[in-house]
């Protein structure tokens, strides 16, 4: 299963469309929030399941604020993170998958990729596709692959 994790594109989809026409098909889309109304969009463009969830700037989106379902082995929950201070750093939103027990966690809202995998989390930000703010300043995703034992591998990509 191949699943395609994008955050923060703030309606600013032409990177994310150019690359689902070089990446296609994929098997599921997770968006960890910020897609201000293009969800719909993003959607009809990739033709497979979408899993979004709101962000700080999703006004008025009837989008839930956080995902919680089994995928693969594993348990996972997808918010957009800023209720969890993740600016700071992510340490406040790990102690909260813990106590979820949760195995793994993607957010946004700080449009730095992060790949962080412990003994008993995994914790994912994709970083920006449209406005990424790492050193390098290079757009941002990650491919999750889930192989056929239900195994997650993680793969950071630039545009």
């Amino acid at each position: 299963m191949k699943i395609l994790i994008v955050s923060d594109t703030h309606r600013r989809n032409e990177n994310l469309l150019k690359l689902l026409e070089k990446i296609m098909p994929i098997d599921m889309i997770i968006h960890c929030g910020d897609a201000e109304g293009s969800e719909y969009e993003i959607y009809q463009a990739a033709g497979c399941p979408l899993i979004a969830v709101m962000g700080n700037n999703d006004f008025f989106s009837d989008l839930p604020r956080e995902r919680e379902f089994e995928l693969g082995n594993y348990k996972v929950w997808v918010l957009h993170g800023h209720n969890y201070y993740v600016v700071a750093g992510n340490e406040t939103l790990k102690r909260e998958a813990r106590g979820r027990g949760v195995d793994i966690v993607m957010y946004g809202h700080t449009h730095r990729p992060v790949i962080d995998i412990e003994d008993d989390l995994i914790t994912i930000n994709p970083g920006s596709i449209s406005y990424p703010r790492q050193e390098g300043r290079q757009p941002s995703y990650i491919i999750m692959d889930l192989d056929e034992n239900g195994e997650a591998h993680f793969a950071l990509r630039y545009i």
